[in-house]
């Protein structure tokens, strides 16, 4: 985008003009070459989130921003449910809790080196990726019910984990309010055999080692120190998340002249937060939200299972666990200056609550919630602490990537994913996928430079930086 087109708020911040069907500003958190490497469509988009009804403050864009389907990628908005305010489903997405959780090891480098290939191996076995995996759980229609209420609690209360997992989950691994009744039979036979299956695209699992310390008292809360092994999993809720928002994206459209809304681009179809409509894709988002967790959670025991086979005793923990691709009911500043309960839209974006919140695990309180940065594969992933500055910057919320700078089809034609495959070997990096195609989609080049996003977002004060991490082991759907 032209730099001209922006008002300057500060080093990072910048503001489109403000239209007449704007209602709130519309503000993007970047430095000059992020800002100028992003489509104008995260612009175009930008604006016509800030139009929309009981929007509060304004619609910003993170760091890692680019083009999405009504909302940009990286787009966050928080609406007013007395102020006619409401929920968009294409502000959520279709990979409904798409998030990142991240496993402390206890080991070190030295430890899996010399089995490198076995582990890459044994985990590409035991966990299905790729397009339309399958897992080996079927579930009848009233144990899906309990899953889609209980999220990662049910899959632990299966046997898919430990108690002590849920206690560093957001949420608690677990949202409340979540509607089964509202998931189609469509989305129920999509997902019927995809639980505990990583699936295609960006998401992955990456045995990772901390390279670098950034705030020494954060990663001493964190647990993490230079050398340690980390597996990070990053995956949501699979064909039922994406049957949730196609089918109430449509009814949303269908349904918009009822409730008086002038929509600037179908793609932001929304119902009023308190209508009939918008609360039953809030149950339905809610549940693919539990599905999700409980994805995540059934992954992370076969993870483990996977590296006790390799190195008897070895001992995983969760760390932590955060999704992006959803709305959550939260209590910020209104425009009014007054505490309100607000719906946080965070599309390709990270909850990121500061110090002391205690909506963070009392455990990390101190330093603030722990906020996972997934980078391209075969570049840095990192570690980050929300602020108390990003509550009033961004209702609390930070990036959550690197952020794509071509499509999957750019990519395809110009890398392949064999070449890709042997350039990462040469750096000491195993990559087990079931696609080469897929591998070239998701090359290193096909996004923007993750330090660059994490550093504007440590400078802008939306999260501050704790530690970054090298991929030793990809898998890759």
């Amino acid at each position: 985008m032209e730099l001209s087109r922006f008002e300057r708020h500060s080093e990072y911040c910048w503001a489109l003009p403000r239209s007449c069907a704007m209602r709130v500003p519309a503000l993007l958190y970047a430095d000059e070459d992020l800002l100028k490497d992003m489509d104008d469509k995260v612009g175009e988009q930008l604006v016509n989130v800030a139009s929309l009804p009981g929007i509060v403050h304004a619609a910003m864009a993170m760091p890692d921003a680019h083009w999405g389907y009504g909302f940009p990628i990286g787009g966050v908005a928080a609406f007013d449910p007395g102020d006619g305010g409401v929920v968009s489903a294409g502000g959520v997405g279709f990979d409904i809790s798409c998030g990142v959780r991240t496993l402390q090891t206890g080991l070190r480098r030295k430890d899996v080196e010399p089995i490198k290939e076995g582990l890459a191996h044994e985990l590409s076995r035991q966990i299905p990726a790729g397009v339309g995996s399958t897992g080996r759980i079927r579930l009848d229609e009233a144990e899906f019910d309990r899953m889609l209420t209980g999220g990662a609690h049910w899959a632990v209360q299966r046997g898919w984990g430990e108690p002590a997992d849920l206690e560093h989950c957001e949420d608690g691994g677990r949202v409340e309010d979540a509607l089964p009744e509202a998931i189609s039979s469509q989305a129920r036979r999509r997902q019927r055999d995809e639980m505990g299956t990583l699936g295609s695209g960006n998401h992955y699992l990456e045995l990772q080692e901390v390279a670098e310390l950034y705030d020494a008292k954060a990663a001493a809360v964190f647990g993490l120190g230079v050398g340690d092994l980390v597996v990070s999993i990053h995956c949501g809720s699979r064909g039922l998340g994406h049957q949730v928002g196609t089918e109430f994206l449509r009814e949303m459209v269908v349904a918009a002249p009822d409730f008086g809304l002038d929509l600037p681009d179908r793609e932001l179809a929304c119902a009023p937060i308190e209508s009939a409509l918008g609360g039953r894709y809030l149950g339905a988002m809610r549940a693919a939200m539990n599905c999700a967790l409980a994805n995540r959670q059934i992954l992370t025991q076969l993870t483990r299972e996977s590296f006790e086979r390799m190195l008897p005793g070895a001992r995983l923990r969760v760390f932590y666990d955060v999704s992006h691709n959803i709305c959550k009911e939260e209590v910020h500043d209104a425009d009014d200056g007054t505490r309100k309960k607000l719906y946080v839209h965070r599309k390709g974006a990270t909850r990121a609550f500061g110090p002391g919140n205690p909506a963070v695990p009392e455990v990390f309180r101190p330093a603030g919630q722990p906020v996972l940065i997934g980078g391209s594969m075969g570049t840095s992933s990192y570690v980050l602490a929300g602020t108390d500055a990003g509550e009033q910057l961004a209702f609390s919320s930070a990036c959550h990537g690197a952020g794509r700078a071509m499509s999957r089809h750019q990519a395809a034609r110009r890398w392949k994913g064999r070449s890709v495959v042997e350039d990462m070997a040469e750096r000491g990096i195993v990559v087990k996928s079931p696609s080469l195609r897929g591998v070239a989609e998701e090359a290193p080049g096909a996004y923007k430079d993750v330090t660059r996003v994490v550093q504007v977002a440590d400078a802008a004060g939306l999260a501050r930086r704790v530690a970054r991490l090298e991929p030793v082991i990809v898998l890759k759907g």
